[in-house]
C-alpha cells in the first residue's frame, strides 16, 4: 500500500469511531443513538454517551453526564491501554494504513516530566526507558518510608517480587500539583502512581504511565494453576499474597481487548473471572467468559469476594477466606464442580432459614422503635400509630392544600424532636417557612383566645413593606410565632429543586444525613410527577413508576417513612377520589404501602360544586386512606382548613 501523509490518514479513520467502539469496546448504542460511556474512570449506569460531528467533519463521541469527549484515537488508547503516540500507530496498524512518519498530532502532546522525583514519558527512545527504570529503582528505594503497602494487606516478600515504590511527591502534570504516591511498576518502562490519600476523588486516585497494557499477564507462562482476572493492580498483588496468579485489566474497558489477547495467545490455564462485586464488575465478567468460552478457553464466573468490594478489600478485611478459597482452586480436579459447589452456596443464602436470625433481631429493635406520630389523633389511629417504614403517597387536586398538610405534619414531627427532609421541587425554602410561620400566627391566636385578625398570611409575612402599618400586637404576634418556629427549624432540612432531583439524588441525600447527623429523617418529596426523570427518552409513566420503585426502595433500604406528594389527573377535579385520581397511578397502586387523597366534604356528589367548596371558610375537607397495607382504611376523616394561614385542624 502507498504511503499515506498522517492527515489523509487522520482523515480516513476517525470517522470509523462508531464502528470501532462497537465491535471492539461492545458499545451498544440504543434508538436514541446513545451508549454508555467509555471513560474509565465513569461508572455509567444509563446511556449517555452519543457520537457527534465536529466543526472539521469529524466524529467524536461525547458524554452528556461526565463531560468526556473523544476520537477515535482516545477509544484506541483507552480500549488497549497506550500511550497516545502508541494509540496512533496501533489505529493504523488497525485499519492496515501506511502512514508516513506517524506522530502524535497537534491536538495530542507527549507528557514528559523531569523532576528530582519523577519522570513520566509515553514514549519509548531508550534513553526515555532508561530514565523511567532509574525512576522506578528510585522509588522502591523510598518504599520502606511508608507503611501503605501493609495497610493493604502486602508482605514484603511482595512489595519486594513487585518492585513497589514511593514517590512523596509525584508530579500529576495538571497545574503543579503533586501526590504522595504509591508506584506500582507495570513494565521495565511503564508504572501506575497510586495517590495514597484516601479522601482522593476518582479522577485524581490513579496515573498510567507508559504502554502499560495488561497486568501481571506473563503470568500465563508461570504457571498451570487457574488464572484470575481482576480489575485493578492491587488486587494482582493480593492474588499473590494469598498464594494464586492474576491477570488486572487496568479498567473494564477493557474487556474486549483481553478476550482479543487470550484468543491470540491460546493458554493452556483455565481463568477464573473474578471482577469487581458490582453490576458493572459482574455484567463485564460475564462478557468475558462468553468470549473465552467461544475461544475454547474455560472460563468460569464467580464472586469469591462476599460482601467485599474486590480481592484486595477482601484481603485486608477477611485473608483467611481468600486463602482458603485460593487454595481450593488449585487443588480441585474438576474447576467447574467447585466453581458450581460455591455458586450452591451462594444461592442458598436466598432461602429464608439464612434470614431468620436477621428477623429474630428485627423484632427486638422494632420493640424499641416507637410509630412516628403525625400530630393528628385521628390520622395516628388510622395508620395504627403513626408513621412507620413506608412509602406514603398523598395527592390532591391543584391549591387543596396537599403541600400545606403535609409541611404542617412534618413541623409536627419536628417539633416533637424529630428529622425531616423535605425535597421541594415547586416551593422555594423561603416560601416553606413562611406557610410555617403564617400557621404559627393562627395557633398562636387561637391558643391564646387572641384576636385573629391579627394572624398574618405568609406574604403578610414575608413583605417587609407592610411590617411598618402593624400593630404592636402583630409584630410581637409575628416575632414570637418566628421564636416558636426556631426552636424546631434546626430538625427540618429542605432541599430546593427545579426539574434537576433525581431519585438517585434522593438516596444520597439521605444516606449523608444519617451519616452526618445519625438521625433518620423522615422525606419529603413535593412532588412526585417533577422529579427528575430516570431516562427522559421514556414515557412519563414509566418514569413515575421508577421513581416510586426507587422511593419504596429508600424507604425499605434506611427503615425510614418517605411521603410522596402527587398531582391529581384534571378530569378528577370534580369527583370523589379514587386510586384512578393519581397521576400514572401504576406505580403508586402497587407500590405504595399507604395511598392517601385529599378532597372537599360531598366531592363527587350531585349538588357538589367546587367554587363554592373553595369560598368556605374554614373549608371543609376529608381525608380518604384508599390503601393501607399495615392498618384501617376507614371512613374519611375530617378536617378544618384555613387557607389563608396554611392552617388544619381535625374537625
Amino acid at each position: 500500500m502507498d504511503q499515506l501523509t498522517e492527515e489523509k490518514a487522520k482523515g480516513i479513520v476517525k470517522n470509523n469511531l462508531q464502528d470501532f467502539m462497537h465491535s471492539e469496546m461492545g458499545a451498544d448504542f440504543n434508538r436514541a443513538g446513545f451508549t454508555n460511556c467509555i471513560n474509565p474512570e465513569h461508572p455509567d449506569h444509563n446511556p449517555s454517551m452519543n457520537i457527534y460531528t465536529d466543526k472539521e467533519g469529524h466524529h467524536r463521541a461525547k458524554c452528556h453526564s461526565c463531560g468526556a469527549n473523544y476520537d477515535i484515537f482516545d477509544a484506541v488508547a483507552i480500549q488497549y491501554g497506550l500511550s497516545t503516540g502508541e494509540a496512533f500507530r496501533k489505529t493504523y496498524e488497525i485499519y492496515g494504513l501506511n502512514v508516513k512518519n506517524a506522530q502524535e498530532y497537534q491536538n495530542h502532546t507527549k507528557t514528559e516530566q523531569n523532576t528530582d522525583t519523577s519522570i513520566h514519558t509515553t514514549a519509548y527512545t531508550q534513553e526515555e526507558s532508561q530514565k523511567v527504570q532509574e525512576y522506578i529503582e528510585l522509588c522502591h528505594s523510598r518504599i520502606q518510608e511508608i507503611d501503605y503497602p501493609q495497610q493493604r494487606g502486602l508482605s514484603d516478600d511482595i512489595i519486594k517480587r513487585a518492585r513497589l515504590g514511593y514517590d512523596p511527591q509525584f508530579s500529576t502534570g495538571t497545574n503543579g500539583d503533586t501526590w504522595e504516591a504509591l508506584i506500582i511498576p507495570t513494565k521495565d518502562n511503564s508504572y501506575v502512581a497510586r495517590n495514597i490519600n484516601p479522601d482522593a476523588s476518582l479522577k485524581n486516585r490513579y496515573r498510567k504511565i507508559g504502554g502499560i497494557g495488561f497486568f501481571g499477564l506473563l503470568s500465563i507462562q508461570y504457571t498451570n494453576t487457574p488464572l484470575y482476572v481482576v480489575e485493578g493492580e492491587l488486587d494482582v498483588l493480593s492474588i499473590m499474597e494469598a498464594g494464586g496468579f492474576a491477570i488486572g485489566l487496568g479498567s473494564i474497558a477493557n474487556a474486549n481487548s483481553f478476550i482479543k489477547t487470550m484468543k491470540d495467545f491460546k493458554p493452556d490455564n483455565s481463568f477464573i473471572i473474578a471482577l469487581d462485586n458490582d453490576d458493572r464488575g459482574i455484567s463485564t465478567a460475564e462478557t468475558i467468559e462468553k468470549g473465552l468460552r467461544e475461544a475454547n478457553i474455560p472460563a468460569y464466573t464467580i464472586n469469591p469476594y462476599g460482601e467485599y468490594k474486590d480481592a484486595n478489600d477482601m484481603l485486608m478485611n477477611d485473608r483467611d477466606a481468600l486463602e482458603s478459597f485460593i487454595s481450593k482452586s488449585h487443588e480441585a480436579k474438576n474447576l467447574e464442580e467447585l466453581v458450581k459447589e460455591l455458586k450452591r452456596k451462594e444461592y442458598e443464602k436466598n432461602n429464608t432459614a439464612s434470614y431468620l436470625q436477621d428477623f429474630i433481631n428485627g423484632i427486638a429493635e422494632s420493640a424499641s422503635t416507637e410509630a412516628i406520630s403525625t400530630g393528628f389523633n385521628s390520622l395516628d389511629k388510622r395508620l395504627d400509630g403513626g408513621l412507620y417504614e413506608s412509602l406514603y403517597t398523598v395527592g390532591a387536586v391543584s391549591s387543596l392544600g396537599k403541600t400545606t398538610f403535609i409541611t404542617q405534619i412534618t413541623d409536627q414531627i419536628a417539633e416533637a424532636g424529630g428529622d425531616v427532609l423535605i425535597f421541594s421541587l415547586e416551593m422555594a425554602r423561603n416560601e416553606l417557612m413562611a406557610k410555617t410561620i403564617s400557621r404559627h400566627t393562627l395557633r398562636e391566636t387561637l391558643m391564646s383566645g387572641g384576636d385573629t385578625r391579627n394572624a398574618k398570611t405568609a406574604r403578610g409575612i414575608t413583605t417587609g413593606s407592610r411590617w411598618e402599618k402593624y400593630s404592636p400586637a402583630e409584630v410581637q404576634l409575628i416575632n414570637k410565632s418566628i421564636e416558636e418556629y426556631g426552636k424546631y427549624a434546626n430538625n427540618i432540612y429542605v432541599k430546593e429543586g427545579l426539574g434537576d432531583i433525581t431519585a438517585k439524588d434522593i438516596r444520597q441525600q439521605v444516606e449523608e444525613h444519617v451519616s452526618l447527623t445519625g438521625k433518620r429523617p423522615v422525606v419529603v418529596v413535593d412532588y412526585l410527577q417533577i422529579l427528575s426523570p430516570h431516562d427522559p427518552r421514556m414515557p412519563e409513566k414509566w418514569n413515575t413508576d421508577k421513581a416510586v420503585m426507587e422511593l419504596k426502595r429508600i424507604s425499605r433500604d434506611y427503615k425510614i417513612p418517605v411521603i410522596a406528594i402527587s398531582s391529581f389527573n384534571r378530569e378528577n377535579y370534580e369527583n370523589a377520589v379514587t386510586m384512578k385520581a393519581f397521576k400514572e397511578s401504576g406505580g403508586i397502586e402497587y407500590s405504595a404501602d399507604v395511598v392517601i387523597g385529599l378532597q372537599f366534604k360531598g366531592a363527587g356528589g350531585t349538588s357538589f360544586n367546587t367554587q363554592n367548596a373553595r369560598k368556605k371558610n374554614p373549608r371543609e375537607i376529608q381525608l380518604v386512606i384508599l390503601k393501607n397495607r399495615h392498618g384501617e382504611i376507614g371512613d374519611p376523616i375530617e378536617y378544618e382548613y384555613y387557607p389563608m394561614f396554611n392552617y388544619f385542624k381535625e374537625a
